[in-house]
């Protein structure tokens, strides 16, 4: 019997370049397809048909979705892009109504904290020469919790992420938890605080999808991700399945 193809979106990052780096990493031979979404030519109704949706990088969110009316501060962006801002938080919400397997990747993860209640740092400062992309992503290590559902994927207390982002997460949402840091204390990455009663999400501070451009495509923070991904978008096909 051939498996069925396994449909995943993926929130468009506002270049082809960038949004390919996904595709190629998702894909990994198997039989997926993977399609951008964006608020010009996704309709909403249609993000329940994924089986895994991705919310990628990119710009900074409006201020005003973690509760700042601070509009210009250290690397701000000359425009935000509040169109794409609702469009991803109105995915965010159709995921977790229809359990449908949830990565959120740096702006991602960020967005999702935010859309929880929680808040950011809007600029890292110094930090920034530890973290923030120049010509090239960064590379610096993580430490992970102990008993996490990541320390589970990667199998490992500490390893080496690349890095591009300027702002952090300062406050958790509702539900959530850390799961890793970086040496400096920026939080990297977050879960469900109570994963039995939620779909799979993950949320990573860097990206996994562009982490052969330092040569490390096979690194558990990239190919571990995407495959445990792959397998909770599987298990759940395989329950939805059962139940109908």
């Amino acid at each position: 019997m051939t498996e069925r193809t396994i449909k995943i979106g993926v929130t468009h990052t506002g270049t082809e370049e960038k949004h390919s780096n996904y595709v190629k990493w998702l894909q990994g031979g198997e039989n997926i397809v993977v399609q951008a979404l964006s608020p010009g030519s996704t309709n909403l109704d249609s993000i329940q048909s994924f089986d895994g949706i991705v919310l990628s990088g990119g710009i900074d969110m409006h201020p005003k979705h973690y509760q700042s009316s601070q509009l210009r501060y250290p690397n701000a962006p000359e425009h935000f892009h509040e169109q794409r801002d609702a469009f991803e938080l109105a995915v965010f919400d159709i995921t977790r109504e229809k359990n449908i397997p949830l990565l959120g990747v740096c702006r991602g993860m960020q967005l999702i904290n935010c859309a929880l209640g929680g808040t950011m740092v809007q600029d890292i400062g110094e930090a920034n020469m530890i973290h923030r992309f120049e010509q090239n992503d960064k590379a610096h290590g993580i430490n992970l919790i102990p008993g996490s559902l990541l320390n589970e994927i990667a199998n490992l207390d500490r390893g080496v992420v690349n890095s591009a982002h300027h702002q952090a997460i300062k406050t958790l949402g509702n539900g959530l938890t850390i799961n890793c840091e970086s040496d400096d204390g920026i939080i990297e990455g977050l879960e469900w605080k109570q994963k039995e009663n939620h779909p799979f999400f993950l949320g990573v501070q860097w990206h996994p999808e562009r982490m052969f451009k330092l040569g490390l495509a096979q690194s558990p923070f990239s190919k571990n991700i995407r495959d445990t991904f792959i397998a909770a978008i599987k298990k759940h096909l395989n329950i939805n399945n059962e139940n109908n």
